[in-house]
């Protein structure tokens, strides 16, 4: 082609001249191309700007975020330096993507896809993406929950290449200018933990970057966020898991938790590092434990962009869940009597997400806290406990659920609150394997015909209770949904489809919204409206067969909704200076600035 002639050229003219006049020119013929080359998708027909990229030669092909693989074409070879670095077969994107996922499928073990995805991410970032978009039905569980809950566990053992940033507290004093360590100028969205609560399985300390890089994979393919543009972290502020401390071959850092005192100190530091650098980006706290996870949530929700997903994400994704659960068991909202069984900052979160809607429909404070029942791993939680005290200290986000009129909850359990109580709904969030046991869901089903049971812990190995126990166990009457995947259960020539409330349905979308809305606050409403909006996504047929939520198989259209949800709120709520476009101008400029991961040809 032109460009392999020009080039050829330029090589010419290059080795008459010295080395230094070589590779100047041979640098500006490079630049010239790349300017004149063609930028539309092959698949698509979309045009995108011209990409500019600042490496060359074996350095291109080793670069994940623009690396092609065999997808480049000759002239481009030719262009980049990299004839010869590549097999002589040139192929498109389609064709690599069957090659990779026909591999994936070869794989039985959760464990080895995951570790497979990861290898491919290493090599070509657009094609992990690509991969994960059009099969995330798939392949979401495998990047996510549940598989993600054991890619943790051995996060260290199969530790290969650094993937995002470690902030530990040996960097005391450092973190300013660590942030300057990260080459990419315009970060849009940071998801960090602490490792101190992953999912169900408690303190993983370092181990835990598996989720911040589980969840930016969720941004990108689920919320249209360019992954050049994201960033998870982890703060390592040391372990309290004895066997990671006892490890010689443990990653992080050996030593046990911070004290409060010093663990805030940090925190600070570390966020006030990314609000300086990045000033625009939007923050995502994962997997705290509950006695951080309030107070910084409480003490940094007004002052950067930032949210808890455990907290809100999971509250707003139970609500949708609820909203349609409650229709289908023909309950109202109000009237609605609702068992929790944990009450740590996930489950509390979701409890005041369902209050807040209560309250906008009318009900009253006082009338709202009074619809629930929660139970924490010493009992219902009443006015009257011995350790009401040390509550007031330790987590005073329990207080509003204490119930005047129960007695001695510490010495009631959840089956006497199930009797007593006959509720609507049994919600679960405690990391209590097969708390709902066959005792528990036979009382349910004897308060209700249509019992709604929601076992929400994760990963899989957590839940409180299998779907196929509790369809067997009310003769497929309940109406059932979980935190990680479960399959189909046949049950007397039915097949019963359990809903997956699994908080990927929220985050990217409501997170994608704030962030393009530049708004000053992520606030409780846009997650009530995020519910809201969600639950009206599922058709009346798919209500009659009991489902609960949209199907995951469109994520990217389902973010892309709450993401214009989301701004609406922003705007008509003061939080956005943006001016309206309407409704349907906020869908289209969500969609206009979404990355899908395209293969520029």
């Amino acid at each position: 082609g032109a460009s392999a002639i020009a080039m050829s050229a330029t090589q010419r003219l290059a080795s008459s001249l010295g080395p230094r006049a070589a590779r100047t020119r041979l640098a500006a013929s490079r630049r010239l191309l790349s300017s004149q080359a063609p930028s539309s998708s092959g698949d698509t027909g979309k045009r995108y700007p011209v990409l500019r990229i600042g490496t060359y030669g074996q350095d291109l092909v080793r670069d994940p975020l623009f690396n092609k693989g065999t997808a480049f074409t000759m002239p481009g070879r030719d262009r980049l330096g990299i004839r010869g670095l590549l097999p002589p077969k040139i192929m498109s994107m389609d064709a690599q993507l069957e090659l990779e996922l026909a591999n994936i499928r070869k794989l039985s073990d959760p464990l080895m896809k995951n570790l497979a995805m990861q290898d491919l991410q290493d090599r070509n970032e657009t094609l992990f993406h690509r991969l994960l978009i059009d099969h995330i039905t798939e392949l979401a569980p495998v990047v996510y929950t549940p598989t993600v809950g054991k890619v943790c566990q051995h996060f260290g053992d199969n530790f290969r290449r650094g993937r995002g940033m470690y902030f530990s507290s040996r960097d005391k004093g450092e973190m300013a200018a660590m942030t300057y360590n990260w080459k990419a100028k315009d970060i849009q969205i940071v998801v960090v933990t602490d490792g101190s609560r992953i999912l169900g399985l408690g303190d993983l300390g370092c181990n835990g970057m598996g989720i911040p890089i589980g969840k930016i994979a969720l941004y990108v393919a689920g919320g249209g966020f360019d992954p050049r543009h994201a960033l998870p972290v982890t703060l390592d502020l040391g372990t309290n898991n004895q066997k990671l401390l006892d490890d010689p071959l443990y990653i992080g850092a050996r030593h046990p938790r911070l004290p409060d005192d010093e663990y805030f100190e940090i925190v600070d530091e570390f966020l006030a590092a990314v609000k300086d650098k990045w000033p625009k980006c939007l923050v995502q706290f994962e997997d705290f434990s509950t006695r951080h996870a309030v107070p910084l949530l409480d003490k940094y929700r007004s002052e950067l962009l930032c949210f808890n997903d455990d907290i809100q994400g999971t509250g707003s994704v139970v609500l949708a869940g609820l909203i349609n659960a409650l229709k289908i068991q023909g309950t109202r909202p109000q009237d609605a009597r609702i068992v929790f069984y944990g009450a740590g900052s996930a489950a509390v979160g979701c409890a005041e997400t369902i209050v807040a809607m209560l309250k906008g429909l009318g009900v009253s404070e006082l009338d709202a806290y009074d619809q629930f029942y929660m139970l924490d791993s010493k009992g219902l939680l009443t006015a009257d406990r011995p350790d009401v005290e040390e509550m007031m200290r330790k987590a005073p986000h329990k207080l509003p659920f204490l119930r005047a009129d129960v007695k001695r909850g510490d010495q009631v359990r959840l089956l006497d609150v199930i009797r007593q109580a006959q509720p609507h709904v049994l919600m679960g969030l405690s990391g209590n394997p097969g708390a709902f046991g066959e005792a528990e869901v036979r009382a349910m089903h004897a308060a209700n015909p249509k019992p709604v049971i929601c076992a929400l812990s994760n990963p899989t190995a957590k839940a409180e209770c299998s779907a196929e126990n509790a369809y067997r166990w009310t003769g497929g009457d309940a109406i059932f949904a979980s935190g990680s995947p479960f399959a189909p259960v046949k049950l007397a020539g039915r097949t019963l489809t359990p809903g997956q409330g699994n908080n990927m349905l929220v985050f990217p979308g409501v997170g994608r919204g704030a962030f393009l809305a530049s708004a000053r606050e992520v606030t409780d409403t846009m997650f009530i409206d995020a519910a809201s909006c969600l639950a009206a996504m599922v058709e009346e047929n798919d209500l009659d067969r009991g489902l609960l939520y949209p199907p995951l198989n469109n994520l990217l259209g389902i973010s892309s909704e709450l993401a214009a949800k989301t701004m609406d709120n922003a705007i008509r709520s003061g939080q956005s200076s943006m001016q309206h476009p309407g409704y349907e101008g906020l869908r289209d400029y969500v969609k206009a600035n979404a990355w899908t991961a395209p293969h520029r040809e």
